[in-house]
């Protein structure tokens, strides 16, 4: 590549948006490390978590800048978008046989054990869904509101929904019903659709918890909105309450206790103690929080914002509506995330088990947000206007 064509390269890479998530990912590295030095033997600074994550990222920055240079259009291609969906189905009705549950949880096959490494389909199902589902509301265009073409939409939908839901990662499915409504809204789905499935939710509400919610997930509810659900005749008793309230209070203790500007990296007391259950992933904002204070903590929520608002700008530049539909449903996965998972550790949401996006330990986490950055980017490069000196390693199969 000579030197114009490398000057194109750099310029057409949306460079705010790759060092951004830089920053996110080494925030990440240094609070799993922090969340994980007690579990190391002595004189040991990396444990097992943090190697498996740096990995994860390493591997993820390749790849990001790697998809970053095919042209997107090359993977909503009809027969792309099919083996895709292939993939994505199989993949996750395979956790039904071969799925691996964590010894509390043994509904939630939601893992796949290879050697001592688990792998999370349904991260990367996420960005399956994202690419088919976008690819799909391009080709209704402008007849989305005509209920034949609305209607294999929700199916579509339904079909990613339900799968993840019957393994149980209630989060997960959370966060596609998000990417689900967001991108019907984006591609301009009436309002009166969105009000209509409202009321129909609203319907469903006291189907879904009698017969969807098992005794465990009611309890998560109840005890952060005790009074309310109190009003509904629902409580549980003292000892249930403080169990489950357990992980998410000691997080908000952990939280408090940092102030402004934290205890610092590798001191905070109650994630050097262990207090805070799985903190190194669901609860990693207790760290940031603890070690980091409130400067840290506001700094890590700009930065994700920064991540959100950088994919949504780049699918405003879209040469097309399927660019757009793309960078917002990245958008969407990473902002839906964050907000559950730091409501989650604020204790103003259910305890439901979500990441955080760049921030929490995981190798299909961590790989999978890199991956969706790199569908954004592509986006960028392809729409950038500059002349014919465009470089592209994948132009087309």
């Amino acid at each position: 590549m000579n030197e114009s064509r490398l000057k194109s390269a750099v310029k057409e890479t949306h460079l705010p948006l790759f060092f951004i998530c830089l920053a996110c990912s080494a925030m990440g590295l240094i609070s799993v490390t922090s969340a994980t030095l007690r579990n190391n033997e002595a004189g040991q600074l990396f444990g097992r978590e943090s190697i498996v994550m740096a990995a994860a990222v390493g591997a993820g920055i390749v790849a990001c800048l790697l998809i970053s240079f095919m042209d997107y259009e090359v993977l909503t291609r009809k027969w792309f978008i099919v083996a895709i969906a292939v993939f994505c189905v199989g993949i996750m009705l395979s956790l039904k046989v071969i799925g691996a549950a964590p010894a509390d949880r043994p509904d939630a096959k939601i893992w796949i054990q290879v050697g001592g490494i688990y792998l999370q389909p349904s991260e990367l199902v996420k960005l399956g869904f994202i690419l088919s589902f976008a690819a799909h509301l391009n080709a209704v265009g402008k007849e989305i509101n005509k209920p034949r073409q609305l209607l294999p939409l929700l199916i579509h939908g339904g079909i990613y929904i339900g799968l993840v839901t019957i393994t149980g990662d209630m989060g997960s499915a959370l966060v596609f019903l998000a990417i689900f409504g967001g991108l019907l809204f984006m591609a301009g789905v009436k309002w009166y659709y969105f009000a209509g499935a409202a009321l129909l939710a609203l319907a469903a509400m006291p189907v879904a918890w009698l017969k969807v919610f098992n005794a465990f997930q009611k309890e998560r509810f109840i005890a952060v909105y005790p009074r309310f659900f109190a009003l509904l005749g629902q409580t549980i008793s003292d000892e249930a309450y403080n169990t489950v309230i357990y992980q998410q209070q000691m997080g908000v203790n952990a939280i408090s206790g940092g102030g402004l500007t934290g205890q610092g990296l590798f001191t905070g007391e109650y994630t050097q103690s262990g207090a805070v259950p799985v903190n190194e992933s669901d609860m990693i904002f207790s760290v940031v929080g603890e070690e980091m204070g409130f400067l840290g903590a506001a700094a890590l929520f700009l930065l994700l914002a920064a991540v959100v608002v950088c994919c949504a700008l780049a699918g405003r530049k879209s040469r097309d509506e399927t660019g757009k539909l793309i960078c917002a449903g990245v958008a969407l996965m990473v902002g839906v995330q964050a907000i559950i998972n730091i409501g989650m550790c604020l204790k103003f949401l259910p305890c439901i088990g979500i990441t955080l996006p760049f921030i929490s330990a995981g190798g299909s986490s961590n790989l999978s947000v890199w991956l969706g950055i790199g569908l954004v980017m592509s986006v960028f490069r392809h729409s950038y206007e500059h002349g014919p000196s465009r470089v592209r390693f994948i132009k087309r199969f």
